[in-house]
């Protein structure tokens, strides 16, 4: 017998869908509506995609024979084929705009990867495990206000927002997953939260890092405007940060669950979108 395991809806599919994108003209420019800072934040998250999610794809995986549920079973596999899928389109897209735009890749990716090795060699499992299901609530949040609110992406060049827009939808279809098979192997409350605080502090760094060099390289590093139209972007009224806050912390609540926050609405919407 079974016990279960897998909390995501019934009427949620985890499906990859595999997809490719043509950004090379897009990448060449400031993408973002001529917008300095809000490239600059999307592209230096592209950069920390395909490392976090090879990261996620074997934390996960580690714990793969201890799931005993059909149904969690499948959700791993699904969450480790849209994982694969993200993975490869932001390596795609990360090769492409550092060609394009004089920035070094392997400076960019070199403090996660020696993160990520440090992590494999001298954290527990379980550890690793509680570690991604932080960053997939950071994550899914993001990309429900991503989908929720279409200024988030207003101006945007429609290809890069289109990559963004997917990536959005299947992070939330698989929001829950890394995070029921942490409960399913005995993960606790506790651990969870010191994951979540820790990986929040880190990921901010790593994209803040990102914005950084390429504003340097692109010579638009000391513009004090750059930096307050990105306050206003992260911080203001209808910031993404500020947004995303009161759901953030949703998190440390005891018995929390990511389908607490239901946005099956906005999955069937843009389902409805793609024709």
């Amino acid at each position: 017998m079974y016990s279960n395991q897998s909390y995501t809806p019934t009427d949620v599919t985890i499906k990859p869908r595999n997809r490719q994108h043509d950004l090379a003209a897009a990448l060449q420019l400031d993408w973002f509506g001529g917008d300095v800072f809000k490239t600059a934040w999307f592209n230096a998250m592209s950069i920390t995609f395909p490392l976090g999610e090879g990261f996620f794809i074997d934390s996960v995986r580690h714990f793969a024979g201890q799931v005993t549920d059909p149904a969690l079973q499948e959700a791993v596999r699904s969450f480790c084929g849209q994982e694969g899928f993200h993975r490869r389109e932001h390596q795609r897209y990360n090769e492409t705009l550092c060609a394009a735009r004089g920035y070094d890749l392997e400076a960019l990716e070199a403090p996660l990867r020696r993160r990520i090795n440090f992590g494999k060699k001298h954290l527990p499992a379980l550890q690793r495990l509680a570690a991604t299901a932080g960053v997939e609530h950071i994550t899914a949040i993001l990309a429900e206000h991503l989908l929720a609110d279409p200024n988030t992406l207003l101006g945007a060049d429609p290809a890069v927002a289109e990559l963004f827009r997917w990536h959005a939808a299947e992070e939330m279809e698989h929001k829950s997953v890394a995070f029921d098979v942490y409960r399913a192997v005995g993960g606790g409350e506790k651990m969870r939260r010191v994951a979540l605080r820790r990986t929040t502090v880190l990921l901010l760094l790593d994209i803040l890092r990102g914005v950084i060099h390429m504003l340097r390289r692109d010579g638009q590093l000391w513009k004090p405007r750059i930096w307050w139209s990105g306050a206003v972007f992260l911080f203001g009224k209808q910031g993404v940060l500020r947004s995303v806050w009161k759901s953030y912390m949703d998190y440390f609540r005891e018995g929390f669950h990511p389908w607490q926050q239901d946005t099956r609405e906005l999955l069937v919407r843009w389902q409805l979108q793609q024709g």
